[in-house]
């Protein structure tokens, strides 16, 4: 049994991609025999779990759904958990890192982390009072110096381990996306989820599911929606999730007169509302430029629903065979009319919603926890090849 204390500054109940991979690996690794601790923030007095240590914080007034926890506190845990596990695996780039890092080379313990996230093309929708291009060499050199400061990297996308590349990332690096739990997908209600928010049975209906952000390039959808409303007036598109951009998505929708064809219904539970509202859907849509992986695409196609979207960054690994998915040209009227053709032909949709499930069982969860598992016995084999950091080299971005 391997024993793997993962270090977060996220964790359910905030939802975002992160915590879904997190939550995704714990439970495919046990079958891999690997026992995985989780450090993370308490939000609102979660219930204790097995295996998961929260840390106290506080709310960050820019971002309220998140926690700024208390630095001691993650630095106590951390050493004290990787004191009784075998190697530390850092999953975000903030308090997380320096603790995880810390707490490994004190332990003389292996250390990985994955980089989850664009932070390049993210930071100026969030900083946009500094230069973007002082952002995008910060990120750029934070970037390198974490990445370099561990034993191994683990990135989602080709493209993600192309740019870690480019910004003179040494650490070796394994492509690795996370893993689809095919079963949480199987069965959903589709009629169900139509009747509950209204929508009717024989409506031309595309979603998104994702955290409804700037990076999100959600606007983009709603002006597809405004071409695939002119041509089918009952077509609705419903934005399932909340985030910053919320309000001004909303507000948007309304000016472009969509405030009966767009539907923003917000988080929905995961075990069983979220695979509802796949299964009520006609089409998946997805036009993020920044994806390091895109779990959403394989989420969609594990429901049997079919995909469109733009290629870019981390979707183009998934989208490249075009397999249960249709790859849209960058402008709302190319895109609409993609969409427009598979909601036209529904042999189309039953030929993509065949291929797409097939295809998911290629990304199932334990087909990647089983890569995942590999990789720690190799670090756990060899000897490390990163020297003992001091505190003084550890970046912190917080």
């Amino acid at each position: 049994m391997i024993r793997v204390l993962m270090v977060s500054d996220v964790f359910f109940p905030r939802v975002n991609g992160v915590s879904t991979s997190i939550a995704t690996f714990r439970r495919a690794l046990a079958a891999q025999g690997v026992e995985v601790r989780l450090i993370a923030p308490r939000y609102a007095g979660e219930a204790e779990e097995p295996g998961i240590v929260r840390v106290a914080g506080r709310r960050l007034p820019l971002d309220p759904e998140d926690r700024l926890v208390d630095a001691r506190a993650m630095h106590a845990a951390a050493l004290r958990e990787a004191a009784v596990c075998d190697l530390v695996h850092i999953q975000t780039p903030f308090l997380a890192h320096r603790a995880g890092l810390r707490a490994a080379r004190a332990q003389d313990r292996p250390v990985l982390l994955t980089y989850h996230t664009f932070f390049e093309e993210y930071l100026h929708h969030y900083l946009p009072f500094l230069p973007a291009g002082v952002l995008r060499g910060l990120a750029r050199r934070v970037s390198r110096t974490q990445c370099n400061a561990v034993d191994a990297v683990v990135v989602p996308s080709t493209a993600m381990h192309e740019r870690l590349a480019g910004y003179g990332v040494r650490s070796p690096m394994e492509v690795l996306p996370t893993g689809i739990p095919l079963q949480d997908f199987a069965a959903g209600d589709g009629p169900h989820f139509r009747r509950l928010y209204d929508i009717p049975e024989d409506a031309p209906m595309a979603l998104y599911i994702g955290r409804v952000a700037h990076e999100k390039n959600i606007g983009f959808l709603l002006e597809v929606a405004t071409r695939l409303k002119a041509r089918r007036p009952d077509f609705v598109l419903v934005v399932a999730g909340e985030g910053p951009a919320n309000a001004r998505l909303q507000r948007q929708a309304l000016a472009a007169g969509l405030g009966s064809t767009v539907r923003f219904v917000g988080y929905l539970e995961r075990r069983r509302r979220l695979p509802d509202c796949y299964a009520a859907a006609d089409v998946f849509v997805f036009a993020s430029r920044t994806e390091t992986q895109g779990l959403v695409l394989l989420e969609a196609m594990a429901a049997g629903l079919p995909v469109v979207a733009l290629s870019a960054m981390g979707t183009t690994d998934i989208l490249r065979p075009e397999r249960g998915a249709r790859i849209a040209p960058d402008h709302p009227d190319g895109f609409a009319a993609v969409v427009d053709v598979v909601l036209a032909d529904p042999r189309l949709r039953r030929r993509l919603a065949a291929e797409a499930r097939g295809y998911a069982a290629e990304w199932a969860d334990g087909v990647m926890a089983g890569r995942l598992a590999a990789l720690y016995r190799r670090l756990l084999a060899a000897p490390q090849s990163v020297p003992p950091v001091h505190a003084s080299q550890v970046v912190s971005t917080r």
